[in-house]
């Protein structure tokens, strides 16, 4: 008899510590990063803090929120290089974003309200899934598709590639140019149309597409540094450049920096309960050299970022810097726990001053205001921002203005407005750190 329990118990104990293995395995963290906004745009990182600010580089997990104001844009970029592009009076979770043991990466968007644009890289070791009510949108090859959800009715376009839907009423095939429309007052009851309707918002995500076209073609990056990931590569091509500096070999730096400069001085410390504090950049480009590769400092050259190495995640605490100049601390996280965003800016935000069409661009401003894509040849710029200390360019040309959507999206605590101009990529950005709201906390002088 006892044998037989101590046997019971051993069984029992290993199918407990298979189940445990499994589902720690299955539930490794993922981050993807907030790569875009613009206007009003909130997040809940799933962090204990509620709704909070969005900036460019916060990490997104499992479980968070987005959310755009009646003039907000956002955009998140996965590891592959698909994206998510939120529009105003859009509400988004983030339900799944997993690592299996097998190493396929699981991501799930369930959209709440508004209307989103997604673009799937089609990677075989990624899974996504878009939800929307009862539906559930899958794509195993490479799509761009668009999805507005309204009061009673959702639709789904397909500009590229192909996507299946499952729901209530059986599973729908959309493929290239099509469009389906779900009546949630008839059964979630589905029409397929062989033809895409425009969008207000269509322009605008365009833009955004011809972005990362233009600056990957032109962008050895990926290929030549062996880059883990893609997602931030495409920014790290369009604000600066590599190049062989003696002694150290092939180093990127920002365009517009010089000397006084530092790569940590703009950003905030973000606290995720688990993991501690995540450095976050306010530079538009600040994504992959705060999660992988390590900084220098070049005598007569300045600061250079060099990757290599492992791929850090939320516990991307600044590494210690190669010859790094006098009187230069390695940042150091806030010792107190779970303040949720401490916003750090030492010396001020260089952004640039902006009119209707021009900019004036300053040195040690590494990119800040500039809106990616806005301005032609920032290095030719960045020369004259050398040489002089200053620059004038000109912004790329506005987009026409956008009529108003049809479906009506529901705003925060109020109705959306009733109609909006979609942005211009020339634009200059609002950073969000120059204005800091309610439950971030601001962190000046040096880091120690």
């Amino acid at each position: 008899m006892l044998k037989h329990t101590i046997g019971v118990l051993v069984t029992l104990a290993a199918l407990t510590g298979s189940l445990v293995v499994s589902s720690f395995a299955d539930s490794q963290a993922r981050i993807v990063r907030l790569s875009y906004t613009e206007g009003d745009v909130q997040i809940d990182r799933n962090a204990g803090q509620g709704y909070e600010k969005a900036f460019l580089n916060l990490p997104v997990i499992q479980g968070a929120k987005l959310r755009a104001g009646h003039d907000g844009f956002a955009e998140v970029e996965f590891e592959d290089g698909s994206t998510l592009r939120i529009t105003p009076g859009t509400m988004v979770v983030f339900p799944q974003l997993i690592l299996r043991d097998s190493g396929t990466k699981v991501s799930s968007v369930d959209l709440r309200q508004g209307t989103v644009y997604v673009t799937f890289a089609g990677q075989k070791d990624h899974d996504f899934a878009l939800t929307f009510g009862a539906e559930r949108v899958t794509f195993a090859t490479p799509v761009h598709l668009r999805l507005a959800l309204g009061y009673s009715k959702a639709s789904l376009a397909v500009f590229k590639g192909d996507a299946e839907v499952e729901g209530p009423s059986g599973t729908v095939a959309v493929g290239k140019k099509e469009s389906a429309t779900f009546d949630f007052t008839a059964s979630d009851r589905y029409t397929l149309a062989k033809n895409v309707a425009d969008n207000p918002y269509d322009s605008w995500d365009q833009q955004q597409s011809q972005y990362y076209q233009r600056y990957v073609k032109n962008n050895g990056t990926s290929a030549s540094a062996g880059l883990p990931y893609s997602y931030g590569a495409t920014d790290l091509s369009y604000f600066g450049a590599f190049a062989p500096v003696p002694g150290y070999g092939m180093m990127w730096q920002p365009f517009f920096v010089g000397a006084g400069w530092d790569p940590f001085m703009n950003g905030a410390w973000a606290f995720y309960p688990g993991f501690g504090y995540s450095w976050a950049s306010a530079y538009p480009w600040g994504w992959m050299p705060f999660h992988y590769g390590s900084w220098a400092f070049a005598p007569g050259y300045g600061w250079g970022w060099q990757p290599g190495g492992s791929w850090t995640g939320l516990n991307n605490l600044p590494r210690p810097v190669i010859n790094a100049p006098p009187g230069f601390q390695t940042p150091v996280p806030p010792a107190i726990p779970g303040h949720g965003l401490l916003v750090v800016n030492r010396g001020g935000i260089p952004a640039p001053l902006t009119s209707a069409s021009r900019v004036v661009i300053r040195n040690n401003s590494a990119g800040l205001g500039i809106n990616r894509g806005s301005i032609q040849n920032l290095g030719r710029i960045s020369h004259q921002v050398e040489q002089r200390g200053f620059a004038k360019a000109t912004l790329s040309a506005a987009p026409s203005a956008a009529a108003a959507y049809s479906m009506p999206a529901v705003g925060f605590g109020s109705a959306a407005a009733s109609s909006r101009s979609a942005p211009s990529m020339g634009t200059a950005a609002r950073s969000s750190l120059s204005a800091p709201a309610t439950g971030m906390r601001g962190v000046g002088g040096s880091h120690k």
